[in-house]
């Protein structure tokens, strides 16, 4: 299992994302170490793996490209698996584009461009929603501003007007109104990454690692005081001089071909004139003079240090060579940091190691996190050392292959999305606009499968040895001085609150939107049934996209089987299955996986705990392999079980630092008591209780093939997957003791007492994280739990409901709010919050609790929120089911919520049968204002008195683990 937590940095979490291998010889922990010997490390006993070649051949998105007369680039991709299609567009414009004064200008604007247009004056969500899209969204980086949505094929093309509408028609409905409301909304955007412990860590990276001056030296969000100066006018020039045709790409990936295409590009987009040629900011790799060694202090569970080193951009030719490099040595599970300081020495209870890549630059990372107990010092000089000793012997053969298969491995598996964060269209989009090639990822993939340790070696120590910046970040009160809004220093009144009645719009050009008239159908694979030879029930559907299959193996336990007297016992036990069995190492199994390519993971959540196969179908048998070994026979060694405590002690530490983990921590025991199967919390106590005959003891009671079944999505015919199944686990029986069983009947026994505050004190948090939950008499095995959850579509349920709409779109007090039902097997929350600042949280309270009253009394649900939901759950069906993981998803519900085969095809009809007044009965059965239990994560000496206004009892309490608190 690879653990991350907290390293000094933003960029440090996505250490996780990346892959590391381990050593093949240790040097010494001494400072002067000798020369050491390789030492004999026998093989892993499972063997298997494609060649690097083949894989690459798997990896293609073949398009089509062609230019419109205004400079519009655009790319189609047809793939006909689905009735869908993704829409990008990427505009060649980002942060490192900001001239001095403006910083923030890129990301503020990619919030007012979905604001409405001239023919679209709405937010684009309404009629995002309307269409029926899924995986949409805005990101703004260093480099480009982009827009996605993944819509059916009869929508697509009202989705390119939408598009088309806020590219050439969008001055006439920007207001300073607006302006005002979504500078409100990013200033909380910022002050939510703020608040998290570590959150002014990445400003500090920036500022050190870049010049004066230099693009990207200031970070994307921007500065309060920037954003502050926004004028009308500067937004305007902003909009004229970076988001011409000329400067934007239009990438469409799906259910449509270039032919299709052409005609109704041109018809949107022709007309629009073209603007300036944005040449994106040149910038140097800069260096350093000297190493540079800061410490910083915050609300961190534990110390960490963290390096880094300027590094070249995405076109340079030795990128491919520090992505492989810096995943060797320590982003792989397997990375030799991970084998030497975690597994070990155990001097860190996490590591992580990256080359974050931008258009002119990038940045390389390794990062430590501190076990308790362990002098920094120590742990500080030996990760220097380790970085040495891999720059010196470089990495092996064994090493390169096995960093390349994994990444190759996971791109097959991502190749059946279209669109979102991660799919074809985005893949493309990156290419074109920042390294001028929609086929960038081929010849990345084309480096990669040809790439020698000599490469890597080569590359790492011409950056790994220039000087770098260390940053230590340590346990303690914020020494910086926050940096917050105008409006809030000087007391004012809601400067970003937006009237939109007084808005004024002015269309320069009428251009209706164009109809949909027809429905993309959802068609759900068909789900095939059998047995195993051990018993276990297999759930089967075929779906040939992609050469994968993904198995899950359910098991009846979850944390509810946890004693409660021994919180965090099964969370403890699923993670040891991967850290050793009785033939494998977890370095064994580390390598083993990717050299496969397959991935393993751990879960399940409340009612039930999971263990999930991702394999290249070629690699199924060895996977299998794998698979059964890790679940049948786990180790359970001392060493890992001391090794893993220190890291959940060390997560839970993290938890009670984060206002959301905090919150989290206190409603469950709030809702739930502390005895019931779904009450209680992990402990530090809790987890130090547990021992090794426990862990055993709830492996042979729950994880068993008695009390499990199996879940598999692949391209493979369900009798190969049968044969391969009862190959690997056929022969699997149940222990002798009893199968555990869960005891639900002290759930009604714990009482909940509604209308009151729970208010935990975390100083200077400039924002305040608002919980509010309530047990409900749902039950989502209900035939009408799709009445409650829509009707929970105008009140909570996406970014057009109510609460959302007026404390981000209106008042501009939060970068978002949102509520819905949180299902259980055996019990369903309805739960509602987000972050507000600080200075409002009283205000939002108050407003939270209104538009709930009146939802559940006065203002029900409205015709035209009606039509729009419906539109929105019957369209998204298709988009909803698009990969494998989701229909793998969708099937361990049906199973857990005792649903039909044809429960997701019969939705359309459920939603077309509804009424206002339906979704009202559905409602105000299940929900009372007054049951809410709110609970307020801030600063107590600026929220206490605005929570006092409310009429509501506030209990004050420190944070957990606080001095206060006796921790």
């Amino acid at each position: 299992m690879k653990s991350t937590f907290f390293a000094a940095s933003p960029l440090a979490l996505g250490a996780a994302l990346a892959l590391a291998a381990t050593a093949p010889a240790t040097p010494l922990a001494a400072q002067d170490a000798p020369e050491i010997e390789a030492p004999k490390i026998e093989a892993p006993k499972i063997e298997a793996g494609a060649d690097l070649e083949s894989l690459v051949d798997q990896v293609a998105i073949p398009y089509e490209e062609f230019q419109l007369d205004n400079g519009l680039t655009v790319i189609v991709h047809e793939d006909r698996k689905a009735p869908i299609v993704g829409v990008a567009v990427w505009y060649n414009v980002g942060s490192k584009d900001e001239p001095e004064g403006k910083t923030g200008f890129a990301h503020l604007f990619e919030h007012l461009m979905f604001n409405g247009s001239e023919n679209a004056p709405n937010d684009y969500f309404q009629y995002l929603q309307e269409m029926g899209a899924t995986d949409y969204n805005g990101t703004t980086n260093f480099d480009r501003t982009n827009y996605f949505q993944t819509v059916p094929r009869p929508a697509l093309e009202r989705a390119l007007w939408l598009e088309s509408d806020r590219m050439g028609y969008l001055l006439g409905a920007v207001t300073q109104e607006k302006l005002d409301n979504q500078r409100g909304v990013v200033q909380n955007e910022k002050r939510q990454g703020d608040n998290q412990p570590g959150g002014l860590v990445f400003y500090e990276i920036l500022e050190t690692i870049f010049p004066e001056g230099h693009p990207y030296q200031h970070s994307v969000i921007g500065s309060m005081a920037d954003l502050d100066a926004a004028s009308m006018e500067d937004v305007r020039s902003w909009f004229i001089d970076n988001y011409g045709p000329n400067n934007a790409t239009l990438v469409l990936a799906g259910d449509v071909s270039a032919a299709e295409a052409r005609p109704l590009v041109e018809k949107w987009f022709g007309d629009i004139d073209r603007g300036p040629d944005n040449i994106p900011a040149a910038a140097d790799v800069p260096t350093l003079e000297k190493d540079v060694r800061k410490v910083m202090k915050d609300q961190v569970a534990a110390t960490s240090v963290s390096i880094y080193w300027p590094a070249p951009g995405i076109t340079s030719e030795e990128l491919t060579a520090l992505d492989v490099g810096t995943r060797i040595l320590g982003g792989l599970a397997s990375s030799r940091l991970d084998e030497i300081l975690v597994r070990d020495e155990q001097l860190a209870v996490g590591v992580g190691a990256g080359n974050y890549d931008f258009q002119r630059v990038g940045l390389l990372n390794v990062s430590a996190t501190l076990k308790d107990g362990v002098p920094l010092a120590q742990l500080e000089a030996r990760l220097k050392q380790l970085i040495d000793w891999y720059i010196e012997t470089g990495p092996t053969e064994d090493e390169v292959r096995r960093a390349a298969t994994s990444q190759l491995a996971g791109t097959i598996r991502g190749l059946e999305q279209v669109g979102g964060f991660g799919g074809k269209a985005v893949t493309l989009a990156r290419g074109e606009v920042l390294a001028g090639t929609p086929e960038f990822y081929a010849k990345q993939f084309e480096t990669l499968a040809t790439l020698t340790p000599a490469e890597v070696k080569a590359a790492m120590a011409k950056w790994l040895t220039r000087p770098a910046f260390t940053l230590v970040l340590e346990p303690g009160e914020r020494e910086e001085q926050y940096e917050e809004a105008a409006s809030v220093a000087a007391d004012e009144e809601n400067a970003s609150e937006r009237d939109r009645a007084a808005e004024e719009i002015t269309v320069s050009k009428e251009r209706p939107a164009p109809p949909i008239d027809t429905i993309a159908s959802l068609d759900f694979p068909e789900l095939q049934r059998t047995t195993l030879a051990n018993g276990m029930q297999l759930t089967y559907a075929q779906r040939d996209v992609v050469p994968a299959t993904y198995v899950t193996m359910s098991f009846n336990a979850g944390s509810a089987a946890d004693p409660a007297d021994m919180r965090g016992l099964e969370n403890l036990t699923l993670g040891l299955f991967d850290e050793g069995t009785e033939q494998l190492t977890a370095q064994e199994i580390a390598e083993t996986r990717e050299r496969l390519g397959v991935s393993i993971s751990t879960g399940g959540g409340d009612d039930r705990s999971t263990f999930t196969l991702s394999a290249l179908s070629a690699n199924l048998a060895p996977s299998l392999e794998l698979f059964s070994q890790v679940i049948r026979e786990p180790a359970f060694n001392e060493k890992d079980i001391a090794r893993l405590k220190s890291q959940t002690v060390t997560g839970i530490r993290s938890q009670m630092k984060s206002p959301q983990g905090l919150a989290r921590r206190a409603l469950g025991i709030e809702l739930f008591g502390t005895d019931t199967p779904y009450g209680g919390v992990t402990t530090i106590e809790s987890v130090e209780s547990i021992t090794r005959d426990d862990m055993l003891a709830f492996k042979d009671r729950w994880i068993r093939p008695d009390n499990g079944e199996v879940f598999v999505v692949s391209d493979k015919p369900l009798a190969e997957i049968v044969a391969a199944l009862n190959s690997a686990f056929g022969d699997w029986t149940a222990p002798a003791v009893a199968k555990g069983e869960k005891d639900f009947a002290s759930l009604a026994e714990a009482e909940v007492t509604g209308n009151r505050i729970v208010l935990i004190d975390r100083p200077n948090s400039p924002q305040s994280v608002i919980y509010a939950a309530q047990r409900t008499d749902l039950d989502a095995s209900d035939e009408n739990w799709v009445d409650f959850t829509n009707a929970n579509n105008s009140l909570g349920g996406n970014f057009l409901a109510r609460l959302n709409m007026n404390l981000r779109e209106t008042k501009g007090w939060s970068y978002g709010v949102r509520g819905g039902p949180q299902a259980r097997e055996n019990a369903v929350v309805y739960f509602m919050g987000g972050g507000v600042q600080a200075d409002r949280t009283g205000d939002s309270i108050a407003e939270m609790i209104r538009e709930t009253s009146e939802f559940l009394t006065t203002n029900g649900v409205t015709e035209e929120e009606l039509t729009r939901n419906v539109a929105s759950e019957v369209g998204a069906l298709p988009g909803r089911f698009e990969t494998s993981r989701a229909v793998l998803g969708a099937m361990r519900s049906l199973t857990l919520y005792g649903r039909p085969d044809d429960y997701y095809e019969g939705l359309v009809g459920k939603y077309e049968a509804q009424t206002p007044e339906s979704l009202d009965a559905a409602a105000r059965a299940a929900l009372d204002v007054e049951d809410f239990v709110w609970i307020v994560v801030g600063d107590a000496s600026k929220v206490k008195p605005q929570l006092e206004q409310l009429g509501l009892p506030v209990e004050v309490r420190p944070m957990e683990g606080s001095e206060a608190a006796g921790g």
